[in-house]
């Protein structure tokens, strides 16, 4: 004869009380056994900011792959969800590829990385000593800043060190708006950049050149910013002002892995942290998979709230 079951009508009422009251054990994940694709670009601060939220994504639950992709050709992977998100785009420089791709509603911006970007003329921090009245642009035209700025190739003008010329610059424009004796001479790279940063801070050489941030070497050199001259217009070629950086993800990414979505809507990448990191990967030699872990490790109370929205 069969018995009937007994039932513990109080452990019952008391499951269903905890159950009501538990935070949800986890987050519609989505198609969580396909990789989500992140591309790594040129530069190693956009491979410690694509190395954090993968590492992030991974703790979420997720398969994450890197893959190699430039800056331009990303955006045809975004479109056609080979490449499933780019958190690190720097709008001043995706031409007329990013807006397009947008407006077809082939990809979706997320919103900021709040990464605090500079982009402009920078100098040694001795160099105020030097030309008195620096930061302010109107010091560089003083005869002894630009006398000491001369160089046998520039005189009677100084120096003016820029980026290289394949990189574009508008620098020698806005001294010629200006009319600031300065010769603007391209560097061959962004390495003969950093060079001679640091050869200018060791020998206490006088130095003006154009640079940007976040850049391990603003980790180790103590550099002062141009307050720039007015602009002669308001666009891309007559005036420099800190670009804005975004992150992107095909337009098909947040029905496909919500939860990620969610996460990669929330992360934010300090430019400060960042630049730490990139000292110690581009010039000490640090493996980048275990600068972006020690970080992690040592920041939980950072990333935590960013997993706990996803898991809503």
């Amino acid at each position: 004869m069969l018995k009937r079951p007994v039932w513990n009508v109080a452990g019952i009422a008391l499951a269903l009380v905890l159950a009501a009251n538990a935070p949800a054990s986890s987050a519609d994940l989505g198609a969580k056994d396909e990789p989500i694709k992140l591309p790594m670009l040129e530069w190693t601060g956009q491979h410690v900011s694509t190395h954090l939220a993968g590492q992030l994504l991974q703790k979420l639950g997720y398969k994450v792959e890197y893959v190699t992709a430039g800056i331009f050709p990303q955006f045809s992977g975004l479109a056609d969800g080979t490449i499933s998100a780019s958190v690190e785009v720097w709008l001043n420089n995706t031409g007329d590829i990013y807006p397009k791709a947008l407006a077809a509603k082939e990809i979706e911006d997320i919103g900021s990385l709040d990464l605090e970007t500079r982009e402009g003329w920078i100098y040694p921090k001795f160099m105020e000593q030097v030309c008195p009245g620096l930061p302010d642009w109107t010091a560089l035209n003083k005869p002894e800043c630009v006398q000491a700025l001369s160089t046998p190739e520039t005189a009677p003008n100084g120096r003016f060190l820029d980026y290289p010329s394949e990189w574009g610059s508008r620098s020698a424009t806005i001294l010629a708006d200006n009319n600031m004796p300065y010769t603007a001479l391209p560097s061959g790279s962004e390495g003969a950049l950093v060079a001679e940063l640091e050869a200018a801070e060791a020998a206490k050489t006088p130095l003006l050149m154009m640079f940007w941030g976040p850049h391990y070497a603003l980790a180790e050199n103590e550099v002062g910013w141009v307050k720039m001259p007015p602009c002669k217009e308001q666009t891309s070629e007559h005036c420099i002002t800190p670009p804005d950086v975004n992150k992107v993800v095909w337009s098909g990414f947040g029905a496909k892995w919500p939860a990620a979505y969610t996460l990669l809507k929330e992360f934010k990448v300090n430019a400060q942290e960042q630049q730490k990191m990139m000292l110690a990967i581009d010039k000490k030699g640090q493996d980048l998979d275990a600068v972006v872990k020690e970080w992690v490790d040592g920041h939980e109370s950072t990333w935590q709230p960013w997993i706990d929205a996803a898991k809503k």
